[in-house]
């Protein structure tokens, strides 16, 4: 008898969506569609990559709006760390709540991924895949808002996610590598720092693999948005679903190669063994 009103339910739930899709592609169609866009799909692309257009006075300055959206993600990450620091930490007992067993269990996961790749150093790396895995995900997600600014030339944009400029994808593949380049300085001296040199692409593989991966998300949603045909309810899944992807896989990937790079770079390295030297046969001897 459950399982039937369950299944009726369901049923219910469906139509009534289906009904409301409808009567809104209808008022659409009766009110007439939306006016022409006010920039080709190529202007949209080629502001998407390079924020040349669209920029943002502040201080005087022109300024992208990726560096606006990161320094409103970085305060509010900031600010909850702290008050999560100074409110809730403090009160963890034995017997863990939601908000302690969510915090528990994203430490133990970056702890983890430290300890499996950087056995010998995992304390620090530990943090710090933390730290950027966090900045990562909600940077990304950050675009979901809609934040509106105005433009220099007066009109009105989203904010768009801080690592889809290039500028921030790049501030975080450099930071990363320069943090696997001091620990193998500070580990195993000139010869780890060396090791860690050699692999000079590392930093802009890093920083192009953040950027191209939520790019290619950002253009797919803003081509969707721009043409009518496409612009109807769509946008909201592709949206949602690309900007969550996004953000769950390049946080574990950046945060993978990172420990992974650092445990290379900290690893002991073996000290070289002399090889004897061959007696030389005496020139009289027979061989």
């Amino acid at each position: 008898m459950d399982l039937k009103v369950k299944n009726r339910g369901r049923t219910v739930f469906l139509i009534v969506w289906l009904a409301l899709i409808v009567l809104l592609l209808a008022a659409i169609l009766l009110l007439g569609l939306p006016g022409e866009k006010s920039e080709s799909i190529r202007a949209v692309m080629r502001d998407g990559v390079l924020h040349d257009e669209n920029r943002v006075a502040v201080l005087g300055l022109r300024v992208n709006p990726g560096l606006i959206s990161a320094w409103v993600v970085t305060g509010v990450l900031l600010l909850c760390g702290a008050a999560l620091r100074i409110f809730a930490i403090p009160r963890f007992t034995d017997v863990p709540g939601k908000l302690q067993c969510v915090i528990e269990a994203l430490v133990e996961f970056f702890s983890g991924m430290a300890r499996t790749s950087s056995p010998h150093r995992p304390g620090f790396v530990g943090a710090y895949i933390f730290a950027a895995g966090v900045y990562i995900f909600f940077s990304t997600v950050f675009e979901l808002f809609g934040i509106q600014v105005l433009t220099d030339a007066g009109r009105s944009v989203a904010l768009p996610a801080p690592i889809a400029d290039i500028n921030g994808a790049l501030a975080m593949g450099i930071l990363s590598y320069l943090v696997i380049l001091g620990a193998g300085f500070v580990t195993n001296g000139l010869r780890g720092g060396l090791g860690v040199l050699k692999d000079f692409s590392l930093p802009i593989s890093m920083s192009f693999r953040l950027f191209g991966a939520l790019l290619s998300g950002l253009l797919v949603t803003e081509l969707v948005y721009y043409y009518t045909a496409l612009s109807f309810v769509l946008p909201v899944v592709v949206g949602v679903l690309f900007t969550l992807l996004h953000a769950v896989i390049q946080t574990y990937v950046l945060s993978t190669l990172v420990s992974f790079f650092y445990g290379e770079a900290v690893e002991p390295k073996a000290p070289k063994v002399k090889k004897p030297k061959k007696q030389k046969l005496e020139s009289g001897e027979d061989k």
